[in-house]
């Protein structure tokens, strides 16, 4: 994901490559891929102008009166498809959208994001963060059954998906986008591909990459990948780890040597503010109905507002360093899903982060009892909050939160909750066969 490309290197790239198709993508609100294709003859003039298209068909978008959107390519962006069999050689762009008045469109997820980047460069630091982002395999998009029966750290050839994760690695690397680790995950048929850190709009565009690529190479394999959270009851769900810190050009600014756990004040006051704002932010970092079946005790997902230094029962965890790794100093949010929108859950995340530095906000003690382990009255009297428990409750904090508001902008937000409130009422009013089992021979 190089910011070497120009106008002429581009053109001269889609020349050398015989590229046929060049892809415009952008997110809609839900953080769902967009896009549209132009030919080779176009490309100068979408470089100079932008292109045109129907905002009003992407969901959470403009209505039908205020259509009219311009997309223009971010040329730093720009990368090559990998190349796939009986297909056209393609290439593609993340756009910035634009009101047809060259105004940005403020309900663009990725210029929320590039806006608050911004604001952060401005005080000199760049945000960097490492998702972990889990998805599920299964024989079809209309059969779940999984695919393999395989557990945590399971190999080959119980492990059924590892021809999958090197290929969608192979993939991302052609992309310039790096991978660390890849493993089968807890619940059969699970998988994690772990990004590798990076500024924090890069690794937001390849999260985005990463989703499509997955979904493409498992449809090549003729299998199925979902990044739904929690698709099989009784087992784990998929989560969405983000790992994050700050730096100053090559100094972490997480890192104290002097301190107990090695965490700056700056890091700490970033820390609380995460755990402060999550009620309000977590309908953005955990988005759909079926997030809030992933977030209940005894699956290893987080259901209680705190943070650790090992305890993986807690929201945040701060991961142990070896000695001489200063710049791995960071910590780890541990509730969002791999169903958020990217831009608006890191967007939130450094928002969040950064309102706590502002105001300075002191840190309380790590836990280091399994929090799952402790009564209800005990998490009382600690102070230990939980996350909301339902899509509605989250929605309802997200609906009073100022800071959100503040962070993306009151439009948005109005679209969004817009949006998720209609999603759970189509939830609500459905009739489940679990209802049918429980009610319908004994009422």
């Amino acid at each position: 994901m190089s910011s070497e490309h120009t106008k002429d290197s581009v053109l001269k790239a889609v020349r050398d490559h015989g590229v046929e198709s060049i892809w415009h993508w952008f997110v809609d609100l839900d953080g769902r891929l967009k896009g549209f294709a132009i030919t080779p003859a176009e490309m100068e003039r979408s470089l100079d102008d932008g292109m045109h298209f129907d905002g009003s068909s992407i969901s959470g978008f403009n209505a039908i009166e205020e259509s009219d959107l311009l997309a223009r390519p971010d040329l730093d962006t720009f990368a090559l498809l990998p190349h796939a069999v009986d297909a056209p050689r393609s290439a593609r762009f993340f756009c910035d959208l634009y009101h047809a008045n060259n105004n940005p469109y403020h309900r663009d997820t990725r210029h929320v994001l590039k806006r608050l980047v911004a604001s952060l460069r401005e005080q000199g630091q760049e945000s960097y963060m490492g998702p972990e982002l889990e998805f599920f395999t299964f024989a079809s998009r209309d059969n779940p059954t999984p695919v393999d029966q395989g557990s945590y750290f399971t190999g080959p050839p119980v492990d059924r998906g590892n021809l999958l994760r090197s290929r969608v690695i192979s993939a991302l690397a052609e992309l310039g986008i790096a991978c660390e680790y890849h493993h089968h995950e807890v619940a059969p048929s699970q998988h994690e591909i772990d990004l590798r850190f990076d500024e924090v709009l890069r690794i937001a565009d390849a999260a985005v990459t990463y989703k499509a690529i997955t979904k493409q190479v498992a449809h090549d394999l003729g299998v199925y990948a979902t990044f739904m959270p929690k698709p099989i009851f009784g087992q784990n769900g998929s989560g969405m780890h983000v790992h994050q810190s700050l730096f100053c050009g090559s100094t972490n600014l997480f890192f104290l040597e002097s301190d107990p756990h090695h965490l700056s004040p700056l890091a700490k006051s970033y820390i609380a503010g995460l755990l402060k704002y999550a009620p309000e932010c977590v309908s953005f970092w955990a988005p759909t109905v079926n997030s809030y079946k992933r977030l209940v005790p005894g699956y290893e997902a987080p259901t209680y507002i705190a943070w650790s230094l090992q305890n993986r029962s807690a929201m945040i965890r701060v991961p142990a360093i070896s000695p001489g790794r200063a710049r791995s100093m960071r910590c780890e949010l541990r509730c969002p899903d791999p169903s958020a929108n990217p831009y608006l859950a890191f967007a939130l995340m450094l928002a969040a982060g950064m309102k706590g530095v502002e105001e300075k906000l002191p840190l309380e003690p790590p836990q280091v009892d399994n929090l799952y382990h402790l009564t209800e009255m005990e998490r009382i009297r600690r102070g230990i909050r939980s996350l909301p428990s339902s899509l509605k409750e989250a929605l309802d904090h997200t609906k009073e939160s100022a800071f959100v508001r503040a962070a993306l902008g009151e439009s948005l937000v109005d679209n969004y909750l817009d949006l998720k409130y209609r999603e759970f009422d189509e939830y609500r009013l459905q009739v489940t066969p679990w209802e049918i089992q429980r009610y319908y021979a004994t009422l």
